[in-house]
């Protein structure tokens, strides 16, 4: 009987434990493949715009690096910070991503009160980095930056311009050339690029700075190009600076996830991000939208953004929008 209650009690410990042995990392039956389900990626913008068309481009050669599908999530409003915060708040596990610009990270913080910080996250790796271009609408009445700027001094607020949000990348642009060129304009905020498009297209807007996807996809001219030098793209579009305003600029985005991602998880990730960015269909969909990819490590794409967020409180100090 001894033997019999002893059995039992083994028995029972055996049953007890096993769930718990089943649970410690390292175990062998513990080690669930991942991904072994679809990975939602989150893109802060609606779709149509720039980060939506970077993300539609990588997500087959990240679902194929990756062995499972990736499916793409719009979030957009607020500048981007609706989807970075929305990230930030979800489960660290990996099935759960986002492609994210600058702008939400290392721009919007400085100007209105979110629910995250640069620390709230763990960077993957860099995909795109697009020297950004002068869109102008359809119908606006001028065809290049001087007839831009003669525009904007005939009288106060003549000039209509759109930006994916106040304090985005492509609204501190076109304020600093304003600025530099002396002339005052009226700023129209819309929830992203595809809805400030259609605004270009339908002669609500006479300008905005975009990525050169946009004009790509829409067909709308460009006047110039925030970068140092021509794009090749755009041989016959002047720099900026050439029109005699010398400011660069650029929109980056990458893969983060929230912080306390495991770093098996995180490795996963990372060897499928450098895959996709390298892959040939990638590069292809990019020069389509003429679009720049550009793979930098997950500690070189946090250090980036971080001198960059630095530098962006100064800017937006300067032009008055910073906030306290």
């Amino acid at each position: 009987m001894g033997n019999s209650l002893w059995d039992r009690m083994r028995r029972w410990s055996a049953g007890l434990l096993a769930p718990l042995v089943l649970a410690l990392p390292g175990t062998a039956l513990a080690q669930e493949s991942y991904p072994s389900r679809p990975v939602q990626l989150i893109v802060p913008y609606p779709p149509g715009g720039n980060t939506d068309l970077m993300a539609r481009a990588l997500q087959p050669a990240l679902s194929q690096a990756l062995g499972q599908s990736v499916v793409i999530v719009n979030r957009g409003g607020a500048s981007g910070t609706i989807g970075d915060a929305e990230l930030a708040r979800a489960r660290p596990d990996g099935y759960t991503i986002a492609l994210s610009p600058n702008a939400p990270l290392t721009t919007q913080p400085h100007i209105v009160p979110v629910t995250y910080k640069l620390e709230s996250f763990r960077f993957l790796c860099l995909v795109y980095d697009n020297p950004q271009v002068l869109v102008l609408g359809r119908d606006a009445p001028f065809r290049d930056i001087a007839g831009m700027v003669n525009y904007g001094r005939g009288k106060k607020e003549a000039l209509v311009y759109g930006s994916p949000g106040q304090g985005s990348t492509q609204h501190i642009l076109v304020a600093r050339l304003l600025r530099a060129a002396g002339i005052d304009g009226l700023h129209v905020p819309f929830t992203g690029a595809g809805p400030m498009a259609q605004a270009a297209l339908g002669g609500q807007i006479m300008a905005f700075v975009e990525s050169p996807s946009i004009p790509v996809a829409t067909g709308l001219p460009v006047a110039g190009v925030f970068n140092a030098s021509r794009l090749s793209a755009l041989p016959d579009v002047p720099t900026v600076t050439e029109a005699g305003y010398p400011i660069v600029g650029s929109s980056a985005g990458g893969l983060i996830a929230p912080a306390g991602l495991p770093d098996a998880a995180a490795a996963v990730l990372q060897r499928a991000c450098s895959e996709a960015v390298g892959s040939e269909s990638f590069r292809t969909a990019a020069e389509r939208l003429n679009s720049v990819p550009s793979y930098a490590t997950g500690a070189e794409f946090q250090e980036r953004f971080a001198a960059e967020s630095t530098a962006n409180r100064k800017v937006l100090e300067e032009l008055g929008i910073a906030r306290e």
